[in-house]
């Protein structure tokens, strides 16, 4: 049986979003294939919405034997590069999960 791995993104723009979302979910659903895991739950962080993707996404990461996360690039976790970084570190941090990127390098 392959390792679960999480999937995380974010949406900026509410336009055209369900085609994007599906589009983004099956890239790293083939992604997590390719490097031996199975894709499991996709937190989607949506500025309409009030509860974090990204604090759910910590939680289950410490109440589950899941210890990577898919991102498609780091830019899904903030546009900043020092924030990108930041964001990187407290996951692995907080629930010693390993981050891995579609694009870009692979930590």
């Amino acid at each position: 049986m392959r390792p679960a791995i999480y999937g995380y993104m974010r949406l900026v723009s509410s336009d055209e979003a369900d085609d994007e979302t599906e589009r983004v979910k099956r890239e790293l659903a083939e992604y997590a294939a390719r490097e031996g895991f199975a894709l499991d739950q996709v937190f989607t962080e949506c500025i309409r919405r009030s509860e974090s993707a990204f604090h759910v996404m910590l939680e289950a990461l410490k109440h589950h034997e899941v210890r990577d996360v898919l991102v498609p690039s780091l830019w899904h976790f903030a546009r900043l590069p020092g924030l990108q970084d930041a964001m990187r570190q407290h996951i692995e941090q907080e629930t010693g999960a390993r981050i891995w990127v579609v694009q870009g390098r692979q930590r």
